[in-house]
């Protein structure tokens, strides 16, 4: 079986007001990892729908980002799991 990695991107432009995850994380489906503020104010809270380990964060805090920044790389479970 082969181990996957993938990159997740932003899916805005804006500033990463703050990270809820670590390079040790295991995160789940839907699982709130990043809060991201847009210009006008909005705030996106980040999401992925895949459970894994973190391999590695891309961005710190009060970065900049654009839809084509990497904010993480996550190394996806290959078992199904739940979620609230």
């Amino acid at each position: 079986m082969r181990e996957s990695i993938l990159p997740i991107y932003s899916p805005c432009f804006g500033k990463v007001e703050n990270i809820l995850v670590n390079e040790t994380s295991r995160i789940y489906e839907w699982e709130k990892l990043f809060l991201i503020r847009e210009k006008n104010g909005t705030v996106n809270e980040i999401t992925v729908g895949i459970s894994g380990l973190i391999a590695s964060l891309e961005v710190n805090e009060n970065q900049n980002v654009t839809p084509n920044t990497v904010l993480f790389k996550i190394k996806e479970d290959l078992f199904i799991t739940g979620s609230d």
